[in-house]
């Protein structure tokens, strides 16, 4: 079986040719089987003048084995959803003259960074592929069995044992992608997310003026500076689909858009301050989602943010007011923006910059990870 290159959506980016049918897949499960081992040979050596040969039954080949492969050409799981079975070539058996039997072919999966493998009998959490490149065996393939030449003894030099190739191992995997971006966009649905993304990186999500016109996470790249500059600086943003009340028991699909945000080292917080949500208190809008946050269990409300007024162009003025006080009095960082007109977009995306230059400043450096040989 050849390597499992798959294809996924590219977030942030148009998708062409049959990619379009396809949705951002962040979760499945897989069945894969590692190659058997080949049996042994039971056989003799036959030729003229050697009226009595020895045994000379060779080895059965080593099993394929299944290994995944964290590659940054994926980003989604679609491939895996609609391919959910995967196997390595068997060893072949052994032969007479000695000749072993050649290993089986592994198998490759190629799986998008920020995925995380568990068994999905036990639970149990196999492997996090937090980078890019990274290779593991996450099954073996079964040892080939000995040939009869390896049982004649003085007193037993004819034997007709041999053992069978062993079983490769089997699984079921359940994998969960969590997206790896330095800034996670987090609202109410239709507070301008997407829009914001657009205008500052070159992704292209779907913008409509209705709730829950984005379904999936966008993740697009922000550049500040020229590239030659050594000041420089390049972050990923993830629009995180709208939250709701509720979002942390599944509401809205919350459970699955908030695992997202878990990896960010930045929180945005867009409250709209305009008439168009129909949401009167933009202060409640925001412990809402922090609530939500909260509730999630996974120290997201601890995350550092910035708070961000949207859609100040067509503003109510009581609302802003209100909201400016808040931040004020809880000492929060607060953006008023218009990603419409781009009013306030570019000191927004140098805030975001300045601050995602100092959390990797002050985070340690990681050392270097040691995965299970492939």
């Amino acid at each position: 079986m050849l390597p499992c290159e798959g294809s996924g959506l590219g977030c942030g980016a148009a998708a062409t040719g049959w990619e379009e049918t396809f949705m951002f897949i962040d979760e499945a499960k897989i069945r894969i089987k590692a190659g058997d081992g080949g049996n042994g040979c039971v056989a003799f050596r036959r030729e003229k003048f050697v009226p009595r040969g020895g045994p000379n039954g060779g080895d059965g080949g080593r099993g394929g084995d299944v290994i995944m492969e964290s590659s940054e050409r994926h980003n989604t799981l679609v491939h895996f959803r609609f391919n959910p079975e995967y196997k390595a070539e068997r060893g072949r058996h052994g032969e007479g003259w000695q000749k072993t039997g050649r290993d089986g072919e592994h198998v490759v999966l190629k799986v998008p960074v920020g995925t995380i493998v568990y068994d999905a009998a036990s639970g149990e959490r196999l492997y996090d592929f937090s980078r890019a490149d990274e290779r593991i065996i996450i099954a073996r393939g079964g040892r080939g069995g000995r040939g009869n030449q390896h049982f004649a003894t003085p007193t037993h030099q004819t034997p007709r044992e041999c053992e069978p190739g062993r079983p490769g191992e089997e699984k079921v995997l359940r994998l969960e992608l969590k997206l790896l971006a330095d800034v996670g966009l987090v609202g109410y649905p239709n507070v301008g997310k997407s829009t914001l993304i657009s205008r500052i990186s070159a992704a292209r999500p779907k913008i409509a003026d209705y709730p829950f016109t984005t379904l999936e996470p966008n993740l697009g790249v922000v550049s500040i500076g020229e590239v030659s500059d050594p000041g420089h600086l390049s972050f990923v943003v993830a629009d995180i689909p709208g939250l709701i009340e509720g979002a942390h028991q599944g509401a809205g699909l919350g459970t699955q858009f908030l695992r997202h945000v878990e990896r960010t080292r930045l929180l945005v917080h867009l409250v709209d301050v305009s008439d168009s949500g129909g949401r009167p208190d933009p202060v409640k809008d925001f412990d809402v989602i922090m609530g939500e946050l909260t509730n999630f269990g996974a120290g997201l409300e601890d995350k550092p943010m910035l708070v961000v007024a949207s859609k100040i162009d067509a503003a109510n003025e009581d609302k802003l007011t209100k909201l400016k006080k808040f931040c004020t009095r809880k000492k929060l960082k607060l953006y008023p923006i218009s990603a419409v007109t781009g009013e306030g977009v570019d000191k927004l995306k140098y805030a975001i910059g300045e601050q995602i230059r100092e959390l990797r400043a002050s985070e340690p450096s990681l050392p270097a990870m040691e995965a299970p040989e492939a």
